[in-house]
């Protein structure tokens, strides 16, 4: 007699997260594949891409959907500034935090790398679109608009190398987005 399996186990890209972040701790991120990441989670492979489409995705899909949401807040005319700063509210220390704090243990800073710049010139765009809206030169704003990217990446490996769990990464971002401002008026 067979035993029944019962409701399938619930899961998350969280929850896929936390066992690449395992896995690219014991093997590293290049050494971990898809196939091992779902195996940890205990879902097949074919499940894993209802969730991600790579690995990376896995790291950085949280950061990407906030990104998103300051391109439509600043295609709603909000200020560049004011909806990068909203990009952190209610973030919590996630496996891309850990993923920075642990860069060298995980193998993967040259992946962060990469994938830091993929975000910088995301951000950078939409700032420059929007400075150069309000009247900068497209040099100008395109400078200003890659600091902003910068900023945020820089607040997000600040706050994850302090600790991510015992500061605010809004923290982090306000202190960025204020150098980029303070750089601005000298």
């Amino acid at each position: 007699m067979t035993k029944p399996r019962g409701r399938p186990k619930a899961i998350t890209r969280e929850m896929l997260a936390e066992a690449a972040c395992e896995l690219f701790l014991e093997s590293g991120y290049d050494e971990t594949s898809v196939t091992e990441i779902a195996r940890r989670a205990g879902v097949a492979r074919s499940s894993f891409f209802n969730y991600a489409s790579t690995k990376a995705e896995l790291l950085w899909g949280g950061l990407d959907e906030r990104i998103d949401r300051v391109r439509d807040a600043v295609d709603s005319g909000m200020n560049v500034e004011e909806a990068i700063g909203h990009l952190a509210d209610g973030f919590a220390p996630d496996a891309l935090a850990l993923a920075f704090a642990n860069g060298a243990a995980m193998r993967i800073e040259q992946h962060l790398e990469v994938e830091s710049a993929v975000r910088m010139s995301r951000i950078a765009t939409i700032a420059a679109r929007s400075l150069e809206a309000a009247g900068l030169r497209p040099m100008e704003a395109a400078v200003f608009g890659g600091a902003y990217g910068a900023a945020v990446i820089a607040a997000l490996r600040s706050w994850a190398l302090s600790g991510a769990g015992t500061e605010l990464l809004d923290a982090h971002v306000r202190r960025a987005l204020k150098a980029v401002s303070e750089v601005g008026r000298s």
